[in-house]
């Protein structure tokens, strides 16, 4: 079955400078496997193509179920910089949660 990441999973997202950093949790344990497996970070930086144009680095929080992603050159310059609408990055993790992954079951 193909869900949004959304439907498994919450996160959050913030900023240092030019590099956006996004934790994404599993809502059950169940789908964290799923979620290691597709969630990688070339999977990542191809979600994000166009936006992220630096190294994209997962970091694994398996006693959390979730992950770290930082992802370098991602905001435009950052905060003081950039001219885009979100300038701290915090719609990211909203973006990430649009990532389609297939699971065995809801």
């Amino acid at each position: 079955m193909r869900v949004q990441l959304r439907e498994i999973a919450h996160g959050r997202s913030g900023d240092k400078s030019d590099t956006s950093n996004i934790c994404i949790y599993a809502r059950n344990p169940k789908y964290y496997p799923a979620m290691r497996e597709q969630l990688t970070p070339a999977a990542v930086k191809k979600h994000f193509e166009g936006v992220v144009y630096g190294d994209v680095i997962r970091y694994d929080l398996p006693q959390l179920e979730g992950f770290n992603f930082v992802m370098h050159h991602a905001l435009d310059g950052g905060a003081t910089r950039s001219l885009r609408l979100d300038t701290l990055g915090k719609t990211m993790e909203a973006a990430l949660l649009r990532f389609i992954v297939e699971i065995d079951e809801m």
